[in-house]
């Protein structure tokens, strides 16, 4: 699986940006999917999750304010991002598991990452 993200830009704190982040490749493998960001200095964290079903996780710095949501028949997942604050300044990746069945069926999980977008919001 292949995936490509865009949207990203500057906003001033308030605003709002929308990410897309759009999956090629063998996507009927393509289970959850996600986004994460990484601060200067900081681990990359979850942002927000989707499942296949349309089940939604989301980190506590986010509930309110960002809304996750998939096109299972586009192969896209998006990202909403509302009331941006300048703690939301970081480079956007969005994921994706794949669940594949290798030999006598044993099932191999996966993971994609996109190539990151910056988001940056200023104060």
């Amino acid at each position: 699986v292949q995936l490509q993200a865009s949207g990203g830009g500057l906003v001033q704190a308030g605003g709002s940006l929308r990410l897309s982040c759009a999956a090629s490749g063998t996507t009927a493998t393509i289970t959850d999917m996600g986004w994460y960001r990484q601060a200067p200095g900081k681990q990359r964290e979850l942002v927000a999750t989707i499942s296949s079903g349309g089940t939604t996780n989301y980190a506590d710095s986010v509930k309110g304010r960002f809304t996750i949501s998939r096109d299972n028949n586009k192969d896209t997942v998006s990202l909403q991002m509302n009331s941006l604050k300048p703690e939301d300044t970081a480079v956007y990746y969005c994921r994706a598991s794949s669940l594949q069945y290798g030999d006598l069926g044993v099932p191999v999980v996966s993971g994609s990452w996109g190539q990151g977008t910056q988001v940056t919001v200023s104060s």
